[in-house]
């Protein structure tokens, strides 16, 4: 194996362990929040926002509300991308916790249908929407954030924190509603939902603490001191990187692993199978307590042996777990169902979280990285978040639903490893000259 090219020097006067701290705390506070709102729209949002509906159909809506969120990452990336590649990435990422805290606050906040009828789910569509426009600059800003930080030959370790957040996240957020589903239903539905919502003020305020100490990066201010700041980065993106943002919105749809975990196959167990409620959320917990363990040891295996082979071979693990992960739900064993779901979940699809936030960093330049993954991702997290709603209307919401939705998934894993094959390996490219491979300096900012 070569030795791996040195770098420019800026990366090594970085504070790439601050960064990636910086990065994984603020992930999982942003995470905790948006999380806390897919696991209320799987238990009871169906109940308290949509009771006039048919069972099968509340439960169709409440899981389409959380995937509205998703249509407003878009109109985010679009937005807070311009914001960080312009004027900096530090900025992006405090603007995006003090939003997520406010919104999840007031989503706890919300009167129900049988208090002000249908205005009750209009309102909670409108902040599940503010929700989804904070979360598209995070990940992207943080990823950012870190990668410019990162020292040469580890940029893949260091960027896997943000995602090993996002992870802390999803833990939290679960953890904090074991006690609150085991409530009796009148609680639960009458005040207990409530609490984790009311708890991200606390969240806010302690990312916001966080965020305000962080230093920008090496490389944007390189850019800055250079002149070479695009007074207009996303004519830049569109003119210079079009192919690798349509890369990454494909590439990203294996997002669609996650939702369906996540939000599909809990209502699936619990409203379906009638399964109880408490171990379907313990699995959650402890497939990304194993997550936490697996996905920076994916990224420095990436670092050495390349992005590309441990992405595609997460994805296609994934296409041949999540057949066994439901038709374990499906059977009712919950010994296979904590088995699949951790070797699916916690360990085989953290082969793609590890890599990516290095791998879409790297197709792109400073100049425009974070409004290159911020569009990119955010455009492929959106066909994501509505495959669990596309899952339930194609599949049914029967027992035997569970090998459509399987196939369903695959199909999309399978089209992520196509994206994953097309792009260029980047894992040994100098980080001054990534999104440069095949083109040429531009000296005149646009």
């Amino acid at each position: 194996m070569s030795a791996v090219p040195v770098d420019r020097p800026h990366a090594a006067r970085g504070k790439p362990r601050k960064a990636a701290l910086a990065a994984w705390i603020g992930s999982a506070l942003e995470y905790y929040d948006f999380f806390i709102y897919g696991t209320a729209a799987a238990l009871v949002f169906s109940k308290i926002f949509f009771p006039e509906s048919a069972p099968a159909t509340g439960t169709l809506l409440a899981l389409a509300t959380f995937g509205v969120g998703y249509l407003a990452r878009p109109v985010g990336a679009f937005v807070l991308g311009h914001i960080g590649d312009k004027f900096g990435r530090k900025r992006v990422l405090v603007a995006t916790l003090v939003l997520m805290g406010v919104s999840t606050f007031l989503v706890g906040c919300l009167p129900t249908y049988a208090d002000i009828g249908v205005l009750a789910p209009v309102l909670l569509v409108v902040l599940r929407l503010l929700q989804g426009f904070s979360v598209a600059g995070e990940q992207a800003g943080a990823n950012s954030m870190t990668l410019e930080h990162a020292p040469p030959g580890r940029r893949a370790f260091y960027t896997s924190f943000t995602l090993n957040g996002t992870q802390a996240g999803q833990i939290l957020a679960t953890a904090v509603f074991l006690p609150i589903a085991a409530l009796p239903e009148d609680q639960l539905l009458a005040w207990g939902w409530r609490v984790p919502f009311w708890l991200s003020i606390v969240v806010a305020a302690v990312g916001l603490l966080i965020r305000r100490t962080l230093e920008e990066t090496p490389a944007f201010e390189q850019e800055v001191a250079e002149g070479a700041v695009a007074k207009m980065p996303l004519a830049v993106l569109f003119r210079d990187h079009w192919k690798d943002v349509l890369r990454v919105v494909v590439a990203a749809v294996i997002a669609s692993v996650s939702t369906i975990f996540t939000v599909h196959a809990l209502s699936y167990a619990v409203n379906t199978m009638k399964l109880d409620r408490t171990p379907m959320l313990w699995v959650g917990v402890l497939a990304n307590v194993a997550a936490l363990i697996a996905i920076p040891l994916w990224g420095r295996l990436s670092d050495r042996v390349g992005r590309k082979p441990v992405f595609a071979g997460g994805s296609l693990g994934c296409a041949v777990l999540m057949f066994g992960y439901l038709w374990s739900i499906s059977a009712g064993d919950y010994l296979l169902i904590f088995v699949i779901g951790i070797l699916m979940f916690g360990v085989v699809h953290s082969a793609t979280s590890g890599v990516w936030p290095a791998f879409y960093g790297e197709m792109f330049s400073t100049r425009v990285r974070l409004s290159g993954m911020a569009v990119g991702t955010q455009i492929g997290f959106a066909i994501a978040g509505f495959a669990p709603t596309i899952a339930t209307a194609v599949a049914g919401t029967g027992p035997g639903s569970w090998f459509g939705v399987a196939a369903f998934t695959a199909l999309l894993c399978l089209v992520n490893v196509a994206a994953v094959a097309t792009a260029r390996e980047t894992y040994r490219v100098p980080t001054d000259q990534l999104g440069l491979v095949g083109r040429t300096r531009l000296k005149v900012p646009a």
